[in-house]
């Protein structure tokens, strides 16, 4: 059902926060995973069972430090577990559904509510922008990002520059900021049971999908360059190895990664802590030899496991101490593959993944004989 909160005063994060209480109150859930902000300034990830203590909560704020479907994932996937609602923007959406089917996560006892997103900063921008901006630069994105035909942001993370997912539309509950006045009212997309519950009436829709069509026609553009150019770079294998060379092997895009769920890695065994004298016999072969080893071969095990799931959030990049472009490297490549397999990831909980499919013919569709 579609339907609206009216803003008082123009304040939206008010709005937000009397709504998101509501849950709590009719007991539709018992917890809320949302993001708050903390007396530092800072927004981080937290459970919260109060309807006070909601006046910290700060879905708007346009910043992601993790991907919370990992978090939300280890909080569904055991019982017995608690009624969540729990907010998450569009590429954590996207990747909770596909842990869900790794059997990493559970939706059964979850109440998804998805935010549009117009994009977010890195932390250390964030922190800058709104220690001097009074916590509304969420307003700037949307204005400009949303309402405008607007050229890449140089700010803004690389990721959401060309991320043509912004919205996703199968939660439970969609806060649809695209579209909405802001200033008088905020558009929902609620379940009917729960609309229901909580007492909504219905609205006519509003203009969501024009602005949404030329917001995407924006991303795909940004993409489309991004792409090009990596593909360009790419080319060859020694070309390949030149992005990752200043890689040292630290796992942080691993760690980060939503889709790397493996409880046992074969990167974090002793695998490959090479004994001292095979050091030696490979630094004669070749005169020298680049520490730490196996970088590469990292990097394509990552991309062998899990590009078919990559929904692109760009917290590997963000995690990157040597600023290597992880995330565009890999949806440059998952691209490809997702294209291949004709397979969008968390497009649908029902639909299987190709890894775990079997179709006799499948390899004939791809080109072999």
């Amino acid at each position: 059902m579609k339907t609206k909160l009216t803003v008082e005063n123009g304040n939206v994060r008010k709005t937000l926060q009397d709504f998101l209480a509501s849950l709590l109150e009719t007991g539709l859930v018992e917890l809320l995973y949302l993001p708050m902000r903390t007396p530092s300034g800072t927004v981080t990830p937290a459970l919260v069972s109060s309807p006070d203590m909601l006046e910290y909560a700060d879905v708007l704020a346009s910043v992601m430090s993790m991907n919370s479907a990992t978090q939300v994932g280890k909080l569904s996937i055991r019982e017995p577990r608690p009624k969540i609602g729990v907010v998450l923007r569009s590429c954590e959406m996207r990747a909770l559904v596909e842990l869900a089917k790794l059997q990493q996560a559970s939706l059964a006892d979850l109440v998804t509510i998805s935010l549009d997103c117009a994009g977010t900063y890195a932390v250390p921008e964030f922190l800058e922008k709104s220690a001097t901006n009074n916590r509304e630069i969420w307003k700037t994105l949307y204005q400009t990002t949303v309402l405008t035909s607007p050229q890449p942001m140089i700010e803004q993370r690389i990721a959401c520059q060309i991320c043509e997912q912004p919205v996703y539309d199968q939660a439970d509950i969609v806060i649809e900021m695209i579209g909405s006045d802001l200033q008088n009212d905020v558009r929902l997309s609620v379940k009917d049971e729960l609309a229901g519950q909580l007492g909504l009436q219905p609205v006519e829709p509003g203009e969501r999908a024009a602005i949404l069509d030329k917001l995407i026609e924006n991303r795909s553009r940004n993409r489309d360059m991004v792409f090009e150019e990596l593909r360009t770079q790419m080319d060859g294998s020694e070309n390949l190895t030149k992005i990752f060379a200043a890689c040292i092997r630290c796992h942080n895009c691993m760690n980060v990664c939503p889709i790397c769920y493996c409880k046992t890695c074969v990167f974090k065994s002793e695998v490959f802590d090479h004994e001292p004298m095979q050091y030696v016999t490979w630094v004669k072969q070749k005169g020298a030899f680049r520490m730490p080893a196996d970088t590469m071969l990292f990097h394509l095990t990552r991309m062998n496991h899990m590009v078919l799931s990559c929904v692109g959030c760009g917290m590997c990049t963000e995690a990157c101490p040597a600023e290597l472009p992880v995330g565009q490297v890999f949806r440059t490549i998952g691209q490809r593959v997702q294209t291949t397999f004709d397979y969008l990831p968390g497009r649908s909980l029902d639909e299987p993944l190709p890894l775990i499919t079997f179709k006799a013919d499948e390899w004939n569709e791809v080109g072999e004989n």
